[in-house]
């Protein structure tokens, strides 16, 4: 058995403002720190449930935050970008199960530094109809791939926007959120005894499931296609930017829409044109 742990930042105890989640200053290497720490406690959960390999992906940013020679040795790592999957990576070496470690809410959620992909550029994503967060678009991608989520952490609006799309998955939270940059975390040491806990309840649970009837727990975030989305923007130059590309349609000043044959497609072009929106900061 082997498993992919994606592991971003926001959703991590302790982190509540966005210079933590920034390079460059002193807050940022406290909280990667925080980040490798809680990573090292869902590898160890792992292993301990059964797992017999384990891929973590540094989903944050520039994929480059996690502290690599304080990871785990028994793990490997997927760091560094462009990659075809995004915060996914890994999915495509094999993996039979996903952790979402750290996530966040979705962009103009509740929660402790929500936004989704990209906060310069995205003010909205819907698919479907369905208003998504990195986690909805994400684990859309591994249910597409016949991946179960199998456990997400984060806060409490980060769990309450997901139980919905991943009804058998496990939830840690780490913190509640009062605001965009405020709230109440939980102990760095009691989140993490909860994440090996929990984690290696969850990959039990799967293996067993898996033994017994040669099928993976169900996930229920499948998107039928032509898969529709539909992208608010932060302002009216996004948009015009991101219209250059013939296959996206304006539907308003800050809105366009696009349709994909798979969730392997949208992501990659969400991911495009986050890249593009670089041009205009």
């Amino acid at each position: 058995m082997k498993i992919l742990i994606s592991a971003d930042i926001e959703g991590v105890a302790g982190v509540f403002n966005v210079e933590q989640t920034r390079p460059g200053n002193s807050e940022y290497e406290r909280a990667r720190r925080w980040m490798t720490e809680e990573t090292n406690a869902a590898i160890r959960g792992a292993f301990k449930g059964g797992a017999q390999s384990v891929l973590v992906n540094d989903s944050h940013g520039s994929f480059r935050n996690l502290l690599a020679d304080q990871l785990d040795a028994r793990a490997q790592f997927v760091m560094g970008k462009p990659r075809y999957l995004g915060m996914m990576s890994g999915l495509e070496l094999g993996c039979e199960a996903v952790v979402l470690l750290g996530y966040h809410s979705r962009a103009q959620g509740r929660g402790i530094l929500a936004h989704t992909i990209n906060s310069f550029a995205f003010a909205r994503v819907e698919v479907n109809d369905q208003v998504m967060g990195e986690a909805g678009l994400y684990g859309s991608l591994a249910t597409e791939m016949g991946v179960p989520v199998l456990l997400g952490s984060g806060d409490d609006q980060f769990i309450s926007e997901n139980t919905q799309h991943f009804p058998s998955a496990v939830w840690v939270q780490t913190k509640t959120a009062y605001g965009h940059s405020s709230g109440v975390t939980r102990s760095m040491v009691d989140v993490q005894q909860e994440l090996e806990e929990k984690t290696a309840l969850a990959v039990r649970t799967h293996i067993e499931a898996a033994n017994q009837s040669g099928q993976t727990l169900e996930t229920q975030l499948r998107m039928q296609a032509p898969i529709r989305c539909r992208l608010t923007t932060q302002g009216p130059s996004i948009a015009d930017l991101f219209c250059t590309l013939p296959t996206l349609t304006r539907i308003d000043g800050v809105t366009i829409g696009f349709t994909s044959a798979t969730m392997h497609d949208l992501i990659r072009t969400l991911n495009s044109l986050a890249a593009m929106s670089f041009m205009l900061r």
